[in-house]
């Protein structure tokens, strides 16, 4: 507060009352927004990466909106009112057609000033029509972050159990349930250290270490040790230099066979930048289960304008084909398989760009060279298994991406991967779609309600039939979306739906899809 007083000459009464005085009051304050709460965000834990180390080297243009609704300016004398606290931890329960039950929580509320944690945990599990058609996912991921002075600890751990049934195949034989059931069960622990806390450092390193144990039926088993060591060298504004170490060290056992497949790979190169321009250039030099392999990573950007980035490179893979990345795209092969690594090699010019604030694009338009490219066949007669078949094959293929987005009222987005495979081992790159096309749309048509909606679109699958005859499965088109509504501050109930044209696609042969399976619940956040 500002006092001004402005009072006659006079002589000073006895009791101290200034005759003839004015007092005026100016009132000057700052007008205070209350501090609206941030979004929220639910504990989610990426996978672990065991490939090329990533420097971050071309960040694709990102835009991203948010609305806070601010409260009226008020005079500070009426006091800051603490911003509503954020509900840390969630549960989401519900049930529907299929047999389905779901499980989804997590837990945020266990940290302090210097570090954090999440823990997630999750379940569904569903049913169909077809005998022993159902599976089941279980899972828990915990994440934890540490901060000293100049570094981020992290670690993590996670447990998961995915139980499936080999139902393909001629279901007029009867089998015992049992025999048909697969499970997989994966423990994983990962740590790294990040000293990007430091700005006083030129010198940036994230070394990282996990472990994991993958185990199925019928003995078999993998274990896996994986190391990642990124370093990079700000030798100036333009100029950072970099190496890397990055390896994977894996044992594969069953009954009759234990086999490893190893890798280790060294990682040195450049980064550069100076104006519009942006490069590196990694020379991988590996060491793998089949031998020496020379994998460069070179990629050159080009800002055009403020709309548009132009980039071209070549970039290199080795992948170990392990048991648990087989399964993972295949959960119905064969518990035994013969294990190599591939090499994909492509050659790309990149097109990236927006218009406005609202609308992102960008296109792909790429040159592949696979060797031992691992595909799936189905056995001929009525066996419910895929074993692998590995192939050498060139294709083209041109990726292409969209989205427009208003704030966090409405977004649309669309993505799609077309591929035209020659030159393969085989007449068909067997069980891979040459087209994949993907859509979402979000949108908060009333305050409190969020609907959002999916597309999926395969095609150009190609397989064996029973009398090894090769047959093109028919197109799938999955439809689907969600709803939820926030009925008060810690409660909100939700609906999903799948596949809503009830399509009885294959995305393996002799698999049918589930249809349509619609389910709904509430969620608690506290």
């Amino acid at each position: 507060m500002v006092f001004c007083a402005k009072a006659q000459h006079a002589a000073p009464a006895k009791d101290t009352v200034l005759p003839g005085s004015t007092i005026e009051v100016i009132q000057a304050y700052k007008p205070q927004i209350k501090q609206a709460p941030k979004p929220e965000w639910v504990p989610h834990l990426p996978p672990a990466d065991t490939t090329h180390p990533i420097f971050n080297y071309d960040v694709p243009q990102q835009t991203l909106y948010y609305t806070y609704s601010s409260m009226p300016l008020r005079p500070l004398a009426l006091g800051k009112e603490p911003a509503q606290p954020l509900f840390a931890n969630y549960v989401k329960i519900g049930g529907g057609n299929l047999s389905t039950l779901f499980l989804d929580a997590g837990i945020g509320g266990i940290s302090g000033p210097d570090y954090e944690t999440d823990i997630h945990v999750h379940h569904i599990s569903q049913k169909g029509t077809i005998t022993n058609q159902q599976s089941a996912l279980t899972g828990m991921e915990a994440d934890g972050i540490f901060h000293d002075v100049k570094s981020d600890w992290h670690t993590g751990l996670n447990v998961e159990r995915n139980q499936y049934y080999y139902y393909g195949g001629d279901n007029n034989i009867t089998y015992p349930a049992d025999s048909l059931k697969q499970v997989y069960t994966t423990i994983k622990a990962t740590v790294d250290l990040n000293n990007n806390r430091d700005s006083n450092s030129s010198i940036i390193y994230h070394p990282a270490i996990n472990a994991s144990y993958y185990a199925a039926k019928f003995n078999t088993s993998e274990i896996n040790i994986g190391i990642n060591a990124p370093v990079s060298y700000k030798v100036d504004s333009n100029l950072d230099i970099l190496a890397a170490i990055t390896g994977s060290f894996t044992e594969y056992n069953t009954n009759s066979v234990s086999t490893g497949n190893n890798y280790i790979e060294a990682l040195p190169g450049i980064d550069f930048h100076t104006g519009p321009i942006k490069a590196h250039a990694l020379l991988g030099l590996a060491a793998g289960k089949n031998g020496g392999y020379l994998l460069p990573d070179i990629l050159v950007a080009y800002k055009i304008n403020s709309l548009f980035t132009a980039s071209a490179g070549w970039q290199s893979l080795l992948k170990q084909n392990t048991y648990e990345q087989l399964t993972t795209e295949n959960p119905y092969m064969y518990s035994s398989y013969t294990v190599k690594q591939s090499v994909n090699r492509e050659a790309f010019l990149l097109l990236q760009g927006n218009s406005g604030d609202h609308f992102s694009f960008s296109g792909r338009l790429s040159y592949w060279k696979f060797n031992d490219l691992p595909t799936f066949l189905n056995d001929s007669g009525n066996d419910k298994k895929f074993y692998v078949d590995y192939q050498d094959v060139t294709a083209l293929s041109l990726k292409i991406a969209a989205r427009y987005q208003v704030a966090n009222i409405w977004s649309v987005g669309a993505s799609g991967d077309f591929y035209n495979y020659s030159g393969n081992t085989e007449k068909y790159v067997w069980e891979l779609p040459s087209v994949k096309i993907k859509g979402d749309f979000t949108v908060m048509p009333v305050r409190k309600l969020t609907v959002t909606a999916y597309l999926a679109f395969l095609d150009g699958i190609y397989a064996k039939d029973f009398n090894h005859n090769a047959v093109k499965l028919s197109a799938i088109a999955d439809i689907g979306g969600n709803a939820e509504y926030q009925l008060i501050s810690r409660l909100s109930a939700f609906a999903q739906v799948n596949n809503i044209f009830n399509d009885k696609y294959q995305r393996w042969y002799g698999y049918q899809a589930y249809g349509l399976n619609v389910y709904g619940g509430i969620r608690l956040k506290f």
